[in-house]
């Protein structure tokens, strides 16, 4: 059973950074100098602040889905949403940092938050601890629609 968790940890670990993993080449690839001569409102935090945050929230993404996973009342339909949910993700830095495209990473924005918040009801109904792990990212998430507003209005 300890060999199973950890496999499944490990599996779901390597999913979820994927995601973390992709989202950074695009970033790193692509990001300036565009990203740097935007027009930014004063709400947008300094940028060494997105690694860090973003790294505790793909470890608490992990640690959410391996808890649900690990429930005797588990459904493989919401497990299948969580992995569609990281395709968004992914798909979010590609098109905003890699193709400079701000309306539709903002289009893109809405649909993973509403992914976020239908996998937090669907935790909230078999795994508390899953469910509380999600309501970071979804803060962040929204925080970061607030600000993908922001750009495309000023930009």
């Amino acid at each position: 059973m300890l060999k199973n968790k950890f496999l499944s940890f490990i599996l779901f670990f390597v999913i979820t950074f994927s995601a973390s993993f992709i989202g950074g080449l695009a970033s790193i690839s692509f990001k300036e100098p565009w990203y740097s001569q935007l027009v930014k409102s004063n709400y947008n935090p300094p940028d060494w602040i997105f690694a860090p945050v973003w790294t505790i929230l793909y470890l608490m993404m992990t640690l959410a889905i391996w808890f649900y996973w690990h429930t005797k009342n588990r459904d493989m339909n919401t497990v299948y949403i969580y992995f569609i949910h990281i395709v968004f993700n992914t798909t979010w830095s590609i098109v905003f940092f890699g193709l400079h495209q701000i309306f539709f990473a903002l289009v893109i924005l809405i649909i993973l938050i509403l992914l976020i918040i239908i996998l937090i009801i669907r935790f909230k109904r078999v795994n508390f601890v899953s469910y509380y792990l999600m309501i970071p990212y979804l803060l962040w998430c929204c925080y970061a629609l607030f600000l993908n507003i922001n750009l495309f209005i000023l930009n």
